[in-house]
């Protein structure tokens, strides 16, 4: 076998893997309790209007694509992970909106160049391996003057030091994969991107999680319902000793970014990055 073909078989591999990954536990549910509300600032910040064409990239159950489609636009929801369309579907039928639903992977999206007026992306094409990939296609589908929105974790907030956690315990990257969190970090977005998006509106933010009452609760939460920790375990095995260590490594984090203060309860801050764009004509 060819070095191409060699490349190409590991790339489906990996990919299967993170298929596999977002389809286990319960992304949709984490999704409307704990991150709902990042999809419509997402749409907000784009100034989606209705009878645009929009493609949400890395869509999941459509947390963005879902309040864009609310807005009077034609969406495309996109994920390298079908498994999720089902919660999307029924969530947009009981909101009253319709759009479309594509298997897509982010790095290779199956979409002609210049097709939407605007692309975005919330918590989803951060987790694409090839950074630089991803970036390159989110320009290509875009078309000349329309608008790129992206709402990616930081390396500093929470969960990227949740991932940064979690990574010795986790098996090795695979080669040229970069950290998710990189995403949420404005230097490397427009290092991505470059000369090709102008007009480039970033802020970092922070979103409350008022949803668990101690860092136990959140360990036991992510550890049933999110994709990658449950990756991470599972990689772990019957290792009781780097169960444990872990368990007391993301407790321990998670009690570090939460506080309550008199009656109020347990809250974490989870910091994210919002940029929007426009891609240069």
């Amino acid at each position: 076998m060819n070095d191409k073909a060699d490349v190409d078989e590991a790339d489906r591999a990996l990919k299967q893997k993170h298929r596999a990954m977002w389809a286990s536990g319960d992304y949709p549910a984490l999704a409307s309790e704990l991150v709902q509300d990042l999809g419509a600032i997402l749409v907000d910040a784009c100034g989606i209007k209705p009878k645009q064409h929009v493609l949400d990239v890395a869509a999941g159950a459509g947390n963005a694509a879902i309040p864009a489609a609310m807005m009077g636009a034609h969406v495309v929801a996109s994920d390298l992970t079908p498994e999720l369309f089902d919660a999307g579907r029924r969530q947009a039928a009981d909101r009253g909106v319709g759009l479309e639903w594509v298997e897509g992977d982010a790095e290779a999206l199956p979409f002609e160049d210049d097709s939407f007026d605007v692309v975005t992306s919330c918590l989803g094409v951060m987790f694409a391996p090839h950074h630089q990939a991803g970036a390159d296609e989110i320009v290509r589908v875009c078309k000349p003057g329309g608008t790129i929105g992206l709402l990616n974790w930081t390396p500093e907030g929470f969960i990227g030091r949740m991932f940064a956690t979690m990574k010795p315990f986790a098996p090795p990257p695979p080669p040229g994969a970069q950290p998710p969190p990189l995403w949420g970090s404005e230097d490397h977005v427009r290092e991505l991107f470059g000369d090709r998006i102008t007009d480039i509106q970033a802020k970092k933010r922070t979103l409350a999680i008022r949803s668990f009452h101690q860092p136990e609760d959140f360990l036991r939460y992510f550890k049933s319902h999110y994709g990658p920790t449950i990756s991470v375990y599972k990689f772990i095995g019957d290792d009781q000793d780097k169960a444990q260590a872990l368990d007391k490594a993301l407790t321990e984090l998670a009690d570090s970014f939460g506080e309550a203060h008199g009656d109020a309860v347990w809250q974490m801050e989870w910091e994210y990055l919002l940029l929007t764009a426009k891609e240069a004509r």
